[in-house]
């Protein structure tokens, strides 16, 4: 039955080639949202604070500040309104989630920058 799995989700399920990212990176996710009979591109930025799970179910979580307010989205990596990832800077961070994040404000929010 695990093969069978395998199977399918190899065959029928596209995979999209993006930049190599991880947790503490700050990306830019271009993606289509559908309004009515109309569609439009939208951007989300901010941090990459996680990512989870292999293959076709493999997600990644961003967050980014709105005002004072922090929000997250998740993103699966194979959705189909996902249009283009842009890496904007590399981060050094020591864990591969990084919900310690949340908590931090001011000069202890900033992330380091990795060089490439």
């Amino acid at each position: 039955m695990a093969d069978l799995m395998k199977f399918v989700k190899d065959e029928f399920v596209t995979k999209k080639d993006f930049p190599e990212f991880g947790a503490g990176d700050t990306i830019t996710v271009y993606y289509e949202i559908k309004e009515g009979e109309k569609t439009r591109t939208q951007f989300f930025k901010g941090v990459v604070i996680q990512r989870r799970g292999s293959g076709t179910t493999e997600t990644f979580t961003i967050r980014k500040m709105s005002g004072s307010v922090g929000v997250e989205r998740i993103f699966p990596v194979n959705m189909p309104a996902l249009q283009k990832v842009e890496i904007n800077k590399t981060g050094k961070v020591r864990r591969a989630r990084i919900f310690y994040f949340r908590e931090l404000t001011g000069k202890k929010a900033k992330i380091k920058d990795r060089r490439r």
